[in-house]
């Protein structure tokens, strides 16, 4: 047994008896089970949950978005279900809500809200800093498209949140590969800078694909690539993020590397003495229309900071 399951039914087909069932098993939700040994991830909270309603309720929320495969979900969130129990055990939430037909799914012989309406589902319910993030890892995890979420957006109209919900589901986009590259982007775009792309393919010379950057633009070729623990565990990734790091800059491009230890301040400082030096001092190649424009902007940043 390496999945959750109903003690009572592992009981009545005589799998288990109650004493091991009490040894060797932990209890998640009243009368579902989880092996002590087995990993517990959102996806196993997500899978006791629907267990929990006996298998007829339907995951929705950040739950529907661990199933879909989405990352970043913190198995210690409440698992979220839309049923009609209305006093549910710690650790779960539940919500009534009526679902159309095209907006559930079967994955995996569980029932759940389809990748769509699980995305307005949390554009709706939670704010944007907190929402953000899980959106973007449901995009990058099922490439759901935002024209049908907004299609059902206006099918639910009258629903409370849709408004936030219209906004943040402006702001999702699915290359983001991590929070903290969502949280930046999100940092720099409150600031005033145009919306940068994500995953910005970098080649050499003789068109080598060298990387692919975080996120940035274009013109003037400033990027922004956020540097988690993973990059620094080794000697070998470090040296590989240097080498990584000139290749980038010998393309011209103006890589601006985070870390965690990074405050918000001190990124939109670098940020904006990069900004300075390429549009003002003559840093990129684009031509003088475009530079004018780009000038304007940094004026306008200039004067809302």
């Amino acid at each position: 047994m390496t999945e959750p399951f109903l003690g009572s039914e592992a009981l009545r087909a005589g799998r288990l008896t109650r004493h091991r069932l009490r040894s060797e098993f932990r209890s998640i939700y009243p009368d579902v089970y989880l092996r002590l040994t087995d990993p517990f991830t959102a996806v196993t909270r997500a899978k006791a949950a629907w267990l929990w309603t006996h298998r007829r309720g339907v995951v929705a929320g950040r739950s529907a978005a661990a199933l879909h495969g989405a990352k970043w979900i913190d198995r210690r969130w409440p698992a979220e279900v839309v049923w009609a129990n209305r006093r549910p055990p710690p650790g779960l939430r539940v919500w009534s809500d009526v679902l159309a037909d095209d907006e559930v799914q079967i994955l995996d012989g569980i029932t759940v809200t389809t990748p769509e309406r699980t995305a307005l589902d949390i554009a709706c319910r939670y704010p944007l800093e907190r929402a953000l993030p899980t959106l973007d890892a449901l995009a990058h995890a099922t490439q759901f498209k935002i024209a049908e979420v907004e299609l059902l957006a206006e099918r639910h109209k009258g629903r409370r949140g849709i408004r936030r919900a219209r906004q943040t589901l402006d702001l999702v986009d699915g290359g983001a590969e991590s929070p903290q590259e969502t949280r930046i982007r999100l940092l720099v775009i409150k600031k005033g800078y145009p919306r940068p792309r994500t995953q910005i393919p970098v080649h050499d010379d003789y068109g080598g694909l060298i990387a692919e950057l975080d996120m940035g633009w274009e013109e003037p070729k400033i990027a922004i690539d956020y540097e988690g623990d993973h990059h620094r565990r080794t000697r070998k990734e470090f040296n590989k993020g240097i080498r990584r790091h000139d290749a980038i800059t010998e393309q011209g491009w103006d890589d601006i590397r985070v870390t965690a230890l990074d405050t918000d301040g001190g990124v939109l400082a670098r940020l904006a003495e990069s900004w300075r030096r390429r549009v003002c001092g003559g840093g990129g190649r684009e031509g003088l229309g475009f530079k004018r424009s780009l000038q304007q902007m940094w004026t306008g940043l200039r004067v809302a900071g």
